[in-house]
């Protein structure tokens, strides 16, 4: 079992720690349910607000998590199977659990879901893959915010500004050069240079600890990150 893993905490005895280690599955994967659930079962954004927060609510409350088995499927996919079972029964039941209504409520942003599910292309790829995708997106927005806040409280902004204006940009948008960054921020090309490598060692680092939070196994962590970084981690 990998260390600091929620899914193992959520099957603490302590009550602290199962909590914390909920938030973090929650965090996870929240918003690649909430899509998935609009493009798959094609359901209205307000059915769907209520499906995702039923949904967790339901597996913390009947403790869900508890009967994964590493050793049939990863993480990723044991919460898609699970999603789907709910939606379905909810369906056939023809019933939701509106929000609200006794069950535990999430702060979640929805609005901030559905902008960007306005702007996807999912047509080319099946439900199954478009979950995985919105996963990894997921994984790296919450990796990104932690780069910000990493930074942030070390009173080091300039390294974090210069990782989002060169390796987030958009693709349409115009690539920058280290010369134009370093007259923009009254900083050598060196300095550049290396304030960048330092922020991917950080990112790098902030990912690797978040995929550690959402996987169970050593095979599966090591798994994980061969596919989203391309890289033997030792």
């Amino acid at each position: 079992m990998t260390s600091h893993s929620a899914i193992i905490a959520a099957r603490s005895a302590d009550q602290d720690v199962r909590q914390r280690a909920f938030a973090t599955i929650v965090e996870s994967y929240w918003k690649p349910a909430y899509k998935y659930i609009r493009i798959k079962w094609q359901a209205t954004n307000e059915d769907a607000k209520d499906l995702t927060q039923g949904f967790f609510a339901t597996a913390i409350e009947k403790d869900y998590f508890r009967s994964y088995d590493p050793d049939k499927a990863s993480f990723q996919t044991f919460v898609r199977t699970c999603l789907d079972a709910f939606v379905a029964n909810q369906r056939k039941a023809e019933k939701r659990l509106k929000r609200g209504g006794g069950a535990a409520h999430f702060s979640l942003d929805f609005g901030e879901a559905e902008n960007e599910l306005a702007q996807q292309l999912v047509s080319e790829i099946t439900p199954a893959e478009y979950f995985q995708r919105e996963w990894v997106r997921s994984l790296f927005a919450l990796a990104v915010e932690g780069l910000r806040r990493h930074y942030s409280g070390k009173r080091n902004d300039v390294y974090f500004k210069l990782f989002e204006l060169y390796d987030l940009r958009e693709d349409s948008e115009p690539k920058t050069s280290y010369s134009a960054l370093a007259a923009e921020f009254g900083l050598t090309t060196v300095e550049v240079t290396n304030y960048l490598a330092a922020a991917r060692r950080e990112f790098r680092k902030i990912v690797l600890a978040r995929l550690r939070e959402i996987t169970a196994t050593e095979e599966e962590f090591h798994n994980e990150a061969r596919a989203l970084l391309g890289v033997e981690i030792k």
